[in-house]
């Protein structure tokens, strides 16, 4: 039976199992889906066991191995190069384990009808999402990015690395009147301290996005959507990253057209 597994450090707050087993489930595939927390130092063995296991497919990466991963699989893709982190690992035409990243994609693909050209963009963290994010940012002609990051030096390298102009300030500044904040760090996860920010410096037709997803309504979205701000909950890049991640380990695409049914399970 063909086995995936989403890994992390913690995991027990992952929805990755009940996503890829509803689509299991709803196209008939004889898999299984699980959750394995790995430690920094325990990604190297992982991988290594894993690749001996013919019926092991792949697997998702979470926190906080997204950068890490890439020094433990093939990238054939550059991945390293252009993002910086990988997402997903899965088995080649050749049975080979290699790395890839589908946050990119998942992060955009709820912004598709959002004219973000020549914007402005406020990115929360600094970690392996912030950089799918920003290459997606960059990828769509993003005016600026202002990157909410502890380490500065880091920061600016990040924004070079993706040719995006802006600047990097720290946690406790004030927020520029942008067209788009995202929350891209672990901030407001259940277990990590709240992320707080006076959102009364954006304009009205600001989107907030939040990429945490447990839990599912944040203190950023409640607040967003107290000033009526238009809001992306951290599921819909969860279900969009994975839905490629899914087509890559068990060579079928999942019924996106089931995505409500999928939703409404994921919230009860």
């Amino acid at each position: 039976m063909m086995r995936a597994e989403v890994i992390g450090d913690p995991i027990e707050h992952s929805k990755s199992p009940m996503i890829h087993g509803f689509w299991l489930d709803a196209l008939g595939i004889e898999g299984e889906y699980g959750r394995t927390q790995v430690p920094a130092d325990g990604l190297g063995a992982f991988f290594a066991e894993r690749a001996q296991d013919p019926d092991w497919r792949g697997c998702n990466v979470t926190i906080p191995h997204k950068e890490a991963a890439l020094d433990h699989v093939p990238d054939p893709g550059d991945v390293r190069a252009s993002i910086g982190a990988i997402n997903t690992v899965f088995r080649d035409d050749d049975g080979k384990l290699v790395g890839t990243n589908t946050d990119a994609a998942g992060f955009y693909a709820p912004l598709a009808d959002t004219d973000l050209a020549g914007g402005h963009a406020v990115v929360i963290g600094a970690g392996g999402a912030a950089r799918a994010i920003l290459f997606a940012l960059s990828r769509i002609g993003i005016g600026s990015v202002t990157l909410m990051a502890r380490n500065p030096l880091k920061g600016a390298g990040l924004l070079a690395q993706f040719g995006l102009k802006g600047d990097v300030v720290d946690f406790a500044a004030p927020l520029p009147p942008a067209d788009l904040v995202v929350n891209a760090s672990p901030l407001g996860m259940i277990g990590q301290p709240p992320l707080r920010l006076d959102l009364d410096p954006l304009p009205l037709h600001a989107v907030v996005y939040d990429i945490v997803y447990a839990p599912l309504e944040t203190e950023l979205l409640a607040a967003a959507r107290a000033r009526d701000l238009a809001t992306i909950d951290g599921l819909e890049m969860l279900i969009g990253q994975a839905a490629a991640a899914f087509e890559l380990c068990f060579g079928a695409a999942p019924p996106r057209d089931r995505d409500a049914e999928l939703r409404q399970r994921l919230t009860a």
